[in-house]
């Protein structure tokens, strides 16, 4: 649920503040009070819509901030985690909204920057608006039958699991036929090429590495000369002819002449001159064994640069490395494999689908049986749910059709069926699609139907009705009343009413109110006191003035919405 709401500078709002609990909450107000605003900042918070022109004026954002406490296993933990968003269960959900003058738009979830598109995953577990005109995911016919599978999930999900394992085996022989079938001929064409390529690369006998160790062998025969002349002399340098290591002698011999007079200073340098002698000494027999083994050989030389020029002709057709042309030829080996054994491996194939089809047909019929039973059952629970809200005579049909055409299956990963609502809300008109609906006031309720069965499916902990009550009065309004406060024991329910039956069955009642002060407009939400809700239902039932009668009828009215959610509570 919503614990607490912090909306800053949006449209009339510069800053509104509101702690909500558990229950029914019900929001009043003048009409262009901000009602609206109020919504808004909901939708924008859980992905909606935004644009500048929805910042107070004279401000450079609006801010729209929300935080949730949710059950350890809710499943928007679940896409958190996938979206790679930090969130510890225990602790509540914060989410942040700002839309700039510009027109940008900065989502923040846990302090975590996210892009809209994430934050619409996220919202979608946790706030579901419904307004009179909005086309919410029940009204969308491409959902309906995710729907149904959802009402009977214990029964459906094995059965849809079993079909989809056919499934994909159908589907994953059909798909190969359908390639070999259709690339047969050019398969024939290509399979000579193939062989060609596989020859040409096979006996080349490439070993991974060989062209970067002949390169490096290849520079030194082709320097040989280079490197005969530069390590001769350096050997030259450091021992021939007494030159650098003789040096070195001679200084150390002078230097162990005279040690004993300063021990101190001069044994450290006669060491460091010892060891430099030592390592030049290593140095140079290094030299003359490096000199020993440089090789003149045009030979081997010409023999490296054919082998260099081959590799490269095969990269230039088959791939930048050898890496790359070693795994070229395991390619085109399995398709020369292929093509040769390619009326086995379709005459295999043609016989898996024989096999699977049956089953895949068998399974597709179950799922269809168990989805036909399911969609009964639906519409008995929807019907009586609509008798509780004076629709007595209203009929609701889950139609369920094979996908394909004139009645042949077409399968997919559904199933072959297609579903959708249909409803008749009088007697003696035909059923008709849910979306089509023209009364405000039957979809009002049947919407309400529909939430109250699925709200324990969808598992979205906060519901938003506004103004869903529009065009109905009297005991079809008392009804919604009643249907909404029973909704809000299976979740937090908020509804934006003019109906003072609603308003008198809210848990809490915020009042929205627009002032004026210093020549600027402010919208404000109060939470209502016992008194102040009396007055503002006495509003709500009407009339130029306020009267000691009216004020009474309304205190009457919470006292029977408190007698009426107490009885159901204990119930």
């Amino acid at each position: 649920m919503i614990t607490e709401l912090s909306i800053r500078n949006l449209a009339v709002i510069e800053h509104v503040h509101a702690s909500f609990g558990n229950g029914f909450h019900v929001l009043t107000g003048e009409t262009g009070a901000g009602k609206s605003m109020v919504i808004d900042a909901l939708t924008l918070l859980v992905g909606g819509r935004g644009s500048a022109d929805l910042i107070r004026h004279g401000e450079s954002k609006a801010e729209i901030e929300a935080m949730f406490e949710l059950a350890p296993h809710h499943p928007v933990w679940k896409t958190l985690d996938n979206l790679g968003i930090e969130a510890d269960p225990s602790e509540p959900l914060i989410i942040r909204r700002e839309i700039t003058n510009q027109g940008k738009s900065i989502c923040r979830i846990n302090g975590q920057m996210v892009n809209l598109t994430m934050l619409r995953d996220v919202g979608e577990w946790l706030v579901n608006i419904h307004g009179q005109h909005e086309h919410q995911s029940l009204l969308k016919t491409e959902r309906h039958l995710d729907w149904l599978d959802v009402y009977d999930e214990s029964t459906i999900a094995p059965l849809k699991q079993a079909y989809l394992k056919l499934y994909d085996q159908y589907l994953s022989a059909k798909r190969e036929l359908s390639e070999l079938e259709q690339t047969s001929r050019q398969a024939l064409q290509m399979q000579d090429l193939y062989k060609f390529q596989l020859e040409e690369i096979d006996s080349a006998r490439l070993k991974i590495g060989e062209d970067e160790w002949l390169e490096e062998e290849k520079r030194k025969l082709a320097n040989a000369e280079k490197l005969m002349q530069a390590v001769a002399e350096s050997y030259d340098a450091l021992y021939a002819n007494g030159r650098a290591l003789d040096s070195l002698g001679r200084a150390i011999k002078r230097l162990e002449d005279i040690v004993q007079f300063d021990p101190g200073t001069l044994r450290p340098l006669l060491e460091q001159v010892q060891s430099a002698y030592y390592q030049l000494e290593d140095a140079a027999y290094q030299t003359r064994d490096y000199r020993d083994q440089i090789e003149f050989n045009p030979e081997r030389l010409e023999e490296i640069e054919d082998r260099l020029a081959l590799i490269a002709g095969l990269k230039r057709k088959y791939g930048s490395t050898i890496e790359e042309i070693i795994a070229y030829a395991g390619q085109i080996r399995a398709q020369i494999e292929l093509m040769e054994n390619k009326d086995e491996r379709i005459a295999e194939l043609k016989h898996t689908m024989e096999i699977v089809r049956p089953q895949l047909v068998q399974a597709a019929h179950k799922l269809s049986e168990a989805r036909r039973s399911a969609g009964d059952r639906l519409a008995q629970e929807i019907e009586q749910q609509l008798k509780d809200l004076h629709m007595a005579h209203t009929r609701f049909y889950v139609d369920l059709k094979p996908t394909g055409a004139d009645g042949e299956d077409s399968f997919n990963r559904n199933g072959c069926d297609h579903a959708e609502f249909l409803i008749s809300p009088n007697p003696g008109e035909p059923l008709r699609p849910l979306a089509k609906i023209a009364s405000g006031g039957e979809l009002s309720r049947i919407m309400l139907a529909l939430k109250t069965i699925f709200a324990r499916i969808d598992q979205v902990p906060v519901l938003v009705f506004d103004e869903v009550d529009t065009g109905v009065s009297g005991r079809a309004a008392q009804a919604i009343a009643e249907k909404l406060a029973e909704l809000a024991g299976a979740c937090q329910v908020f509804a934006v009413t003019h109906l003072p039956q609603v308003a008198s069955m809210g848990d809490e009642h915020y009042s929205i109110m627009k002032v004026l002060k210093d020549g600027r407009t402010y919208t404000i939400v109060e939470r209502l006191a016992r008194e102040g809700r009396i007055e503002e239902t006495a509003r709500l039932m009407g009339g130029a003035e306020i009267t000691e009668a009216t004020r009474k009828h309304a205190d009457e009215m919470l006292k029977q919405a408190e007698q009426i959610r107490s009885l159901r509570r204990t119930s």
